[in-house]
């Protein structure tokens, strides 16, 4: 059977103490906090660790693409610091990858590595002016599975409308992590989206929503709404 899917909060505000504010306000119906390059920047291990004592588990997304070696002495790093999660770009190829799984396991940490496919910010369009050589956006997710699962990540975020493509070509091993989810589409920046009961329905196991929630007058009643749909799919 598949796993119930849980809602990873982005926590995309722009200062610390907007992010342990909308945390106050969010409530209790979550585990998962997913922290990015500005709070990361503005707070460093300081707020990770603030935000783990308030019982969260964080998904650290800084989406490291580099030279084997570069990322895998980060990876180092990260694998001490009780970090349930750390995203890597899957574009920086296979030696990259492996060498950032060594670099994990040689810190005895049990911190899940999510390889990062295809932003959801591209559309076949856009994907073209940055790789014109063809096979488009699902090309590239379909290879980058593949690739994720061989290599031996724990997971691959993608957009919702990949899952299925996902699920063929890295098989039931990757965890699917989704960004991209929208009540409706909306006119911001992300461009492959899908509802909550349609990326679970295709298999998501964890849905990561920032905006829709961050921006609601009550953040609580919309996670809890969240919490019903995904029941109801």
């Amino acid at each position: 059977m598949q796993r119930k899917a849980e809602v990873i909060l982005a926590l995309d505000t722009r200062t610390l103490e907007e992010g342990q504010a909308m945390l106050d306000r969010v409530g209790r119906g979550l585990r998962h906090v997913k922290i990015g390059p500005r709070l990361y920047a503005l707070g460093g291990r300081d707020f990770i660790e603030a935000v783990q004592s308030r019982g969260y588990d964080i998904f650290l997304d800084l989406k490291l693409h580099d030279i084997p070696n570069t990322v895998a002495l980060a990876v180092d790093v990260f694998a001490r610091m009780g970090l349930w999660a750390l995203s890597l770009h899957s574009a920086g190829g296979r030696e990259m990858l492996s060498q950032a799984r060594d670099a994990r396991d040689g810190a005895e940490s049990v911190m899940k590595l999510l390889g990062i496919s295809v932003l959801t910010s591209l559309d076949d369009d856009l994907w073209g002016e940055v790789c014109p050589a063809g096979g488009g956006v699902r090309g590239a997710v379909a290879a980058r599975a593949r690739l994720c699962a061989a290599v031996g990540l724990d997971g691959l975020v993608s957009s919702p409308q990949e899952l299925t493509l996902v699920r063929e070509e890295g098989g039931d091993r990757l965890l699917k992590v989704v960004p991209g989810i929208r009540p409706q589409r909306g006119e911001d920046d992300q461009r492959r989206t899908a509802s909550v009961a349609t990326a679970v329905r295709d298999g998501a196991d964890y849905l990561v929503m920032g905006r829709p929630l961050l921006e609601a007058p009550d953040p609580e009643a919309a996670l809890a709404a969240v919490h019903r749909e995904i029941e109801e799919a």
